[in-house]
């Protein structure tokens, strides 16, 4: 490796370490709000967090998406008012949170509701509103419909509920989905990817298939890469999530199971969808799912804004004021 590179490899390590910094500069060129990295512990370990704003208030909880992480909501958060504090978390599995114990599957649509649990007895509160990116906001529509008393709201960012799949095509897959998450299980450390910082960056960039650009993925990758030195004294970077989250989508719900939580939901709801957002195959399953809340939520506020499926990310100005409005309860 040549002298510029090292030099080069050098500063990106210390630009990811160095964003865990209180306060740092937005990428729309605003000031950030002031930031504290936090640590929840969990029986296997702990779920790290970042904590944006005031901490003598209880924050909006906010999940982030499949194989994403906390930083998803670095660009809205500078956004929205200082009097909306937000912690946001990593994942089991995601970020800078501890992966699962070898031989425990991640189950993302069921054992992410039992995490909200731990977290809202962690800290003690009474109820709790949440902020959720796919993954996410599907966590908040299935907490909120296993405790409909106990939350106060939820945003949802293009995601209706859990992704309702065919059962067949599931059954299908079931056992070569096991097989791959024993081979990723068994992997060697030595085994791990690791890769200069911008084919790193284009390997992700090239895997969200548009649905970030460039500087998403470079704001996503503060939490989401980690020097190689440290960790298997190789040069360049490695990927920080758990590998067995690639398999971590059996136990899927079908339309009629997201129904019936949907009709549990009481709490008032912000749905945003974007457009053209992330495809789902069964075109009924996003109405569908919104017209079933609408019977029992005290509120369901629905937009459709022009933006991919991470537009929180991408352009975080264009639902930030619907976020600010649902959160002051100007609605």
């Amino acid at each position: 490796m040549s002298s510029e590179q090292t030099s080069t490899s050098a500063a990106s390590a210390q630009a990811i370490n160095g964003f865990s910094s209180a306060t740092m500069a937005a990428s729309n060129g605003a000031l950030q709000r002031s930031t504290e990295e936090i640590e929840i512990s969990m029986p296997w370990g702990i779920v790290a967090g970042k904590w944006w704003g005031s901490r003598l208030k209880q924050p909006v909880l906010a999940l982030h998406g499949w194989q994403d992480n906390a930083g998803t909501f670095d660009r809205l958060c500078p956004l929205l008012p200082d009097e909306i504090p937000i912690l946001a978390i990593d994942l089991p599995g995601h970020g800078k949170s501890a992966h699962y114990p070898k031989g425990m599957h991640y189950y993302i649509f069921w054992d992410g509701i039992a995490l909200i649990r731990r977290i809202v007895k962690y800290f003690g509160w009474d109820k709790v509103t949440l902020l959720g990116h796919s993954l996410g906001g599907a966590l908040s529509f299935m907490y909120a419909a296993a405790f409909p008393d106990e939350v106060e709201g939820f945003i949802s960012i293009d995601i209706a509920g859990p992704p309702a799949r065919d059962h067949h095509k599931q059954a299908a897959n079931l056992g070569d989905s096991i097989d791959r998450f024993l081979r990723y299980e068994s992997l060697p450390e030595s085994k791990t990817p690791c890769y200069g910082y911008d084919d790193a960056i284009d390997v992700v960039l090239a895997a969200y298939d548009g649905s970030v650009d460039l500087q998403s993925v470079e704001v996503l990758m503060r939490r989401g890469m980690a020097p190689a030195a440290g960790r298997f004294n190789k040069e360049g970077f490695y990927f920080a999530r758990d590998l067995r989250l690639k398999v971590s989508l059996m136990g899927m719900l079908s339309l009629p199971q997201v129904i019936a939580h949907a009709e549990k939901i009481k709490c008032k709801v912000l749905n945003i969808r974007a457009v053209p957002g992330m495809h789902f195959d069964n075109a009924e399953y996003y109405p569908s799912v919104i017209d079933a809340m609408k019977k029992s939520s005290r509120n369901v506020i629905y937009h459709e804004i022009a933006g991919t499926h991470h537009i929180h990310l991408v352009n975080p100005e264009r639902i930030s004021q619907q976020v600010t409005d649902f959160l002051l309860d100007r609605d």
